[in-house]
């Protein structure tokens, strides 16, 4: 277990033999938090990197449960019982030795990862620890003591710690040496047992989302992260940043267990369609309208996020349906307020400009493959994204300045996209940023 990562594993086992008394007697991996149970938010992302084959320990009264998750879900696993789920997760883990070889996976069915982490955890040895939990309970959690880069000690009530251990493991088989070491002489055998004994080596990923599952008041703070740490980030303007998210999150966090993001983006769509349509009889309830769909806007991508329902065709019509919604919105705008020639150029560059700042970035997305807010850190603080001229005109309208609106949008929008030009001809010049 010590020696080089060879790569991820192409299997995974998942330790779900726990009944669950704290949260009502329930098989807690089937728990659904945003969206998806536990066991198939873990398999999916694991799925992805690779991990072809899983093995489920359970106890007997949960067996049928697990086999219908399964079967509904279209997985294709190992289901092995622990006949005595109270000799502990180590006895649960020994259940596992006849259908592993090799290096694998470990987990628990309580936990719930953000891909971040599971990316990061699966190319680690030995026990996942985490130094800087964020969201854990570090009180309830089990804190581990390093020396050598290999476990020290291990358990709840450590008074000296290093990390926390986050219920992830890349082992190989000889760890079964010692379980069934320690099946031999203790009637119960907990994974700190087997952690403890075996030294195993530490990988620290620190900082990530990841928690476990024990009440129902986890259930929520769990749901609340994954909300949370499903914001698209690098690409948010100003406005998205210190405005819009907080109340998006907010919505997507009483949404995430009903509604997944096809329905929000059509609803979105339709309050944007709303607001355009407001300005030729109520222009000033039209802009908060329109403010509120840029608000909307976020919250699909949160919920697609957060439930793993993440598709290109869907980050793809959301950005369709948003130049329409901006097109119409500043076309019926002027049509109820300018009627001057000269007004009609300016009106056609803000409906230029605001078009053109959103194609600039995804034609680079196109063309490189790679999102430009990542590789060109400067457009991230370029003003002029969606989100500001949005507000913008919320509050310009609201004040009665509809020509101001105009004029701004038309040299903002497309000083920015030349910008855009600019920073990525001059990245082009450096190889290594693209």
């Amino acid at each position: 277990m010590a020696g080089s990562n060879p790569g991820i594993p192409r299997k995974a086992v998942i330790l779900a033999a726990g009944f669950g008394e704290r949260m009502g007697r329930v098989p807690k991996g089937l728990l659904r938090v945003a969206g998806r149970e536990i066991v198939h938010r873990t398999v999916l992302l694991l799925s992805k990197l690779g991990v072809s084959s899983f093995v489920i320990v359970t106890n007997g009264d949960y067996l049928n449960a697990y086999k219908r998750f399964l079967e509904e879900k279209g997985i294709d696993a190992d289901v092995i019982v622990n006949p005595h789920p109270e000799r502990g997760n180590g006895y649960s883990l020994h259940m596992a030795r006849k259908a592993v070889n090799g290096r694998f996976i470990l987990t628990m069915s309580d936990h719930v990862y953000s891909g971040e982490f599971i990316e990061r955890a699966a190319e680690g040895d030995g026990l996942i620890a985490d130094r800087r939990p964020k969201f854990a309970d570090v009180e309830e959690a089990t804190k581990v003591r390093v020396e050598g880069g290999r476990v020290a000690d291990v358990g709840k009530r450590l008074a000296e710690w290093d990390a926390v251990d986050t219920g992830f493991f890349v082992l190989d088989d000889s760890i079964f040496e010692v379980t069934g070491r320690l099946v031999e002489e203790r009637d119960t055998v907990n994974l700190s047992d087997v952690v403890r004994e075996a030294g195993l080596k530490v990988t620290f990923v620190d900082g990530l989302p990841w928690m476990d599952v024990d009440t129902p008041d986890d259930v929520k703070k769990a749901r609340r992260m994954l909300v949370r740490t499903a914001v698209k980030g690098t690409g948010d303007g100003f406005v998205s940043r210190h405005l819009n998210r907080r109340i998006s999150t907010w919505i997507s966090y009483h949404l995430v267990e009903h509604t997944g993001p096809g329905p929000m983006t059509a609803l979105t769509f339709a309050v944007g369609i709303l607001s355009a349509l407001l300005t030729l009889w109520l222009p000033v309830l039209a802009a908060f309208v329109y403010q509120f769909d840029s608000i909307l806007d976020g919250v699909d991508g949160e919920l697609a996020r957060a439930r793993l329902e993440t598709s290109r065709f869907g980050g793809y019509l959301d950005s369709i349906l948003d130049r329409y919604v901006d097109g119409l919105f500043i076309a019926l705008l002027a049509y109820g307020s300018v009627t001057e020639p000269l007004w009609y150029l300016v009106v056609l560059l803000a409906l230029l400009g605001s078009v053109m700042v959103s194609y600039s970035t995804e034609r680079f997305k196109g063309a490189y493959h790679v999102d430009p807010y990542r590789v060109i850190k400067p457009l991230r603080y370029l003003p002029g994204k969606r989100d500001e001229r949005v507000f913008t005109a919320m509050v310009l309208v609201a004040l009665g300045l509809v020509k101001a609106f105009f004029v701004l949008t038309a040299v903002v929008a497309n000083v920015r996209v030349m910008c855009t030009v600019y920073l990525v001809w001059r990245s082009l010049s450096q190889p290594k940023t693209i």
